[in-house]
């Protein structure tokens, strides 16, 4: 079995993947993430954890390449006028802070795996979901209700902030299934619910994690980039149905790749 996904944090690449392919790639994952409102910290983990990635080093990257493509996807929203104050604020009363928590627990490689594994096959399971909301007309829908979206928020962005994934992979589809927004507005929401959990996730692994790789500026530039154009899509009601089952083909495959790994490491073990 390989031992690459738990290197020491100086040792990050695989003799297969450049710092330059990376890049590319991350692009690309931003693209097809923000396109359909996402910042794509699910797909940065899938890449990386392919690429042989330690856990320390894959956790704060996805965090900062998330919260680069989030702002981009946030500000462009807000100009559309596609983000209100009542319908961001309930879930970050409790998202930002158990981010922040979250952030600060960093899970061992025999543990983060399964974990993210099984996180990533659920949200894979998510996107291809029938959305009951997406139909319902636009007079119809009602702010989300605050309670309900406290706790939604809470609990997302605790997991988002022990995993690395910003969370609104989840939120996402939460908000079209219950009806409280439309397809475009649950992507601003998700937008900024990836900005703000990602950003106090990331300052919650500052203080634990050993430090962030030095090819970081590179790829958050790529990763920008890809954001700019997948926003642009996703602003121009880019019909979704490929990019999903693209989404769904990568999670899927990522989070039975990490399950496979985590077996192999168990059989080793035992």
């Amino acid at each position: 079995m390989s031992l690459k996904p738990f290197l020491p944090a100086g040792r990050i690449m695989d003799v297969t993947f450049s710092d330059t392919l990376l890049a590319l790639i991350f692009s690309a994952i931003a693209i097809v993430y923000a396109s359909v409102g996402q910042a794509g910290a699910t797909g940065y983990i899938a890449v990386m954890a392919i690429a042989g990635l330690s856990p320390d080093v894959i956790k704060p990257t996805a965090l900062a390449l998330n919260i680069v493509v989030a702002a981009i996807g946030t500000i462009r929203f807000a100009a559309a006028g596609l983000l209100t104050w009542r319908t961001c604020y309930p879930f970050a009363i409790l998202g930002v802070p158990f981010s922040l928590v979250g952030g600060a627990l960093n899970l061992p490689g025999i543990v983060y795996m399964p974990v993210v594994g099984l996180l990533l096959l659920l949200a894979a399971w998510q996107i291809i979901q029938p959305r009951r909301g997406a139909s319902t007309p636009e007079s119809e829908l009602a702010d989300p209700p605050f309670l309900p979206s406290l706790a939604a928020g809470g609990i997302i962005g605790f997991i988002s902030g022990v995993t690395g994934i910003g969370g609104g992979i989840f939120i996402a589809p939460l908000i079209i299934s219950l009806a409280w927004a439309t397809t475009r507005q649950a992507a601003a929401i998700s937008a900024n619910f990836n900005l703000l959990n990602s950003a106090a996730a990331l300052t919650g692994a500052w203080a634990t994690l050993p430090g962030l790789p030095p090819q970081l500026p590179l790829w958050m530039v790529a990763a920008a980039i890809g954001g700019l154009v997948g926003s642009w899509l996703a602003l121009n009601r880019l019909p979704p149905a490929m990019l999903r089952m693209i989404l769904f083909a990568l999670l899927a495959v990522a989070g039975l790749r990490m399950l496979w790994a985590w077996v192999q490491l168990m059989w080793v073990v035992t």
